[in-house]
């Protein structure tokens, strides 16, 4: 439980959920790019590099899938923190679910692009 009684905790709590978030958006992004490394070899010749095609995509999404992982634990830390407020610290008026609702969205980028790999 916070004992600072500033709203400032509350704009820090929200500060430090949007960097995590970059950071899973980041490890997104980079297992897209392994797994689309591969598209070229896959046009030229995409027998003899199979093995090659295959571990960059179970690779790519493995990445996307440990940034997804935390996204969502960044949110569950950040309504764990959020109930350990105090009314003091709280913001009147100010909606503190906007970053939950990036986080979501950026979970559902990620599903929709693990889908996308084999549609």
């Amino acid at each position: 439980m916070s004992n600072l009684e500033d709203p400032r905790v509350l704009l820090a709590l929200e500060r430090t959920l949007l960097a995590w978030n970059r950071s899973s958006l980041a490890l997104i992004a980079f297992g897209f790019l392994i797994e689309k490394s591969t598209l070229l070899i896959h046009l030229i010749d995409p027998v003899r590099y199979h093995d090659k095609i295959l571990f960059n995509r179970w690779l790519g999404v493995l990445v996307i899938v440990l940034g997804l992982m935390i996204s969502v634990l960044s949110v569950i830390q950040y309504r764990v923190a959020l109930k350990s407020l105090t009314p003091l610290e709280m913001i009147e008026g100010y909606r503190t679910n906007l970053p939950i609702v990036l986080s979501y969205f950026t979970i559902l980028s990620a599903i929709m692009l693990i889908i996308s790999f084999w549609i």
